[in-house]
């Protein structure tokens, strides 16, 4: 038995600061993980996702440098934090793209807020019904993988004891926010475009009847237009949404 505790102990002094190096990424880029990093999920539920997640990362043996002392340690924890919120911040902007876009689409169709102010995000009811059915379709088509390999892929890129360049870093992040952007409004552009059609018909409407309050009769129209346009479409957006975020996860950089 004491001969199986000291082998525990001589293990858990070999590999627990790899352990420790890694889990300073992976804690924060599953801060903010899509599904895993919301701001719903308890603490205590990502500080097992992210341990799970950093166990699986080490089964892999990314390329590590020989244990630190006390100093490198403190740039080890620096560095590594600020580049798995980068990671993490790069993935979370398809998830804001969504809401954007989301955002866009109820403004196009003057659909109101759901739930009010209750929710932790106040987002419009297109909002929330992409943001729900976009992670619930991410965990099916296995998010949880594609986060792994994501996070293996990093290591070739940016090795642990390196700052990433600021140049670099910049121009990567200004890319992925003008394409979380262009996916907001390609995806919100079937809405826009039926909205502007809807108010310039009410624009000829009104003045060939100017006696009509033509705002009033249409504006059950337009809910109904926008309700009707997202049952028809929303599984295009999902799926052009999801094809955007895996294909981004298959060559992040």
């Amino acid at each position: 038995m004491n001969e199986l505790l000291a082998h525990l102990l001589d293990l858990l002094r070999a590999q627990g600061w790899l352990m420790a190096v890694i889990l300073l990424r992976v804690g924060a880029f599953t801060s903010f993980l899509p599904a895993f990093g919301e701001q719903s999920v308890p603490t205590r539920v990502k500080l097992v996702i992210a341990v799970s997640l950093s166990a699986i990362v080490l089964s892999a043996q990314p390329v590590l440098p020989p244990q630190p002392g006390y100093r490198s340690f403190l740039s080890l924890l620096a560095s590594e934090t600020v580049i798995g919120l980068m990671l993490g911040l790069g993935l979370r902007l398809f998830v804001m793209g969504l809401q954007t876009a989301g955002s866009m689409m109820a403004q196009a169709t003057s659909l109101s807020q759901i739930l009010g102010g209750a929710g932790v995000e106040p987002l419009p009811a297109i909002g929330h019904v992409l943001v729900i059915g976009g992670l619930a379709l991410a965990m099916i088509l296995g998010l949880h993988v594609h986060a792994v390999l994501y996070l293996l892929m990093s290591y070739d890129v940016l090795p642990v004891g390196r700052w990433p360049d600021g140049a670099d870093l910049a121009q990567w992040g200004s890319g992925l926010v003008a394409q979380s952007f262009r996916l907001a409004f390609s995806l919100a552009a079937p809405f826009i475009i039926i909205s502007l059609i809807y108010n310039l018909t009410l624009g000829v409407i009104n003045r060939a009847m100017p006696q009509l309050m033509v705002a009033f009769v249409g504006a059950p129209v337009i809910t109904f237009g926008g309700l009707a346009l997202l049952f028809l479409l929303s599984r295009q957006i999902l799926t052009v949404w999801s094809e955007r975020m895996f294909a981004f996860l298959t060559a992040p950089f």
